[in-house]
């Protein structure tokens, strides 16, 4: 079920040899990958049964009964190269305390923005899921979009090296940084909202439930932000504290709009950093 690296390597339509897995798929249907790798990612790989596994969820494997590998150990391989390569990039270009830049980095590989470039990405309809986990809600799929995402780095970086690995988190992830400093979404919306409102207008922000709806098992709850006798923001989310979030955050774009607050600017100390 896990890497499988040993001299009994398999071969593929053009006489190579897979180092890491055995993919029960048909050739052209395995064409339809390295051709999405050629056309999205910038080349072919040297073994496509690493990108095919990257996308294979182990819902896909359990259903079918298949000796065939899952992306978990992909992942795990990915995730590290990703905390690799932001937190190399954050140091070399910033000179800001550790806090900061782990607050940076967490904004730049949390689920939502790793899943959100996977879709940008394309590959969701290449990803091997079974019936019941590709009938699930679209927060389930984040998750498995996003380990996904990870798994492709640990391909990319067994199959072309870590210098391409490294280019694609700067091309799809790292590009983010400037809107997440300017937007100041590195930071708990909580916190900030209650930080500038106490300094600004020596106030407390007031969390109301709105609504709540939906089943007991993908509740959606509705919450507005009030400061003073104003409402600042309306959020929804499927807890009372995403909700709370995501009220937060408008609040704090309308305060910025109104002048009450803008995000600090940070200077990096090189244009061009050491990648």
């Amino acid at each position: 079920m896990g890497l499988k690296v040993s001299p009994a390597n398999f071969p593929d339509k053009k006489g190579k040899t897979s180092m890491y897995y055995h993919i029960s798929m048909p050739f052209d249907k395995q064409a339809e990958y390295q051709v999405f790798a050629k056309e999205k990612l910038g080349f072919e790989f040297n073994d496509i049964s690493l990108f095919i596994t990257a996308l294979t969820h182990r819902s896909y494997v359990n259903e079918h009964r298949s000796n065939a590998a899952h992306n978990e150990r992909l992942e795990f391989l990915g995730d590290a190269i990703l905390e690799l390569v932001t937190s190399d990039y954050l140091f070399r270009t910033y000179h800001q305390p550790e806090g900061v830049m782990t607050a940076w980095r967490a904004a730049l590989v949390n689920t939502d923005s790793i899943s959100a470039a996977g879709v940008a990405l394309g590959y969701p309809p290449l990803v091997r899921l079974s019936r019941g986990e590709s009938a699930g809600s679209d927060r389930a799929h984040a998750v498995i979009y996003a380990d996904c995402f990870e798994a492709i780095i640990g391909a990319i970086y067994l199959d072309q090296g870590y210098q391409t690995a490294s280019d694609f988190i700067h091309k799809h992830i790292i590009v983010k940084l400037p809107e997440i400093l300017e937007n100041d979404t590195w930071r708990d919306p909580k916190s900030l909202l209650q930080e500038i409102v106490q300094s600004k207008l020596s106030a407390v922000p007031d969390y109301q439930l709105i609504t709540a709806s939906g089943p007991d098992h993908d509740r959606v709850f509705t919450v507005r932000v009030v400061i003073g006798e104003e409402e600042f923001g309306i959020g929804t989310g499927h807890s009372k504290q995403e909700a709370q979030v995501a009220a937060a955050r408008e609040a704090i774009q309308v305060l910025r709009k109104r002048g009450v607050y803008e995000p600090k600017k940070f200077e990096p100390i090189a244009k061009e950093p050491r990648l």
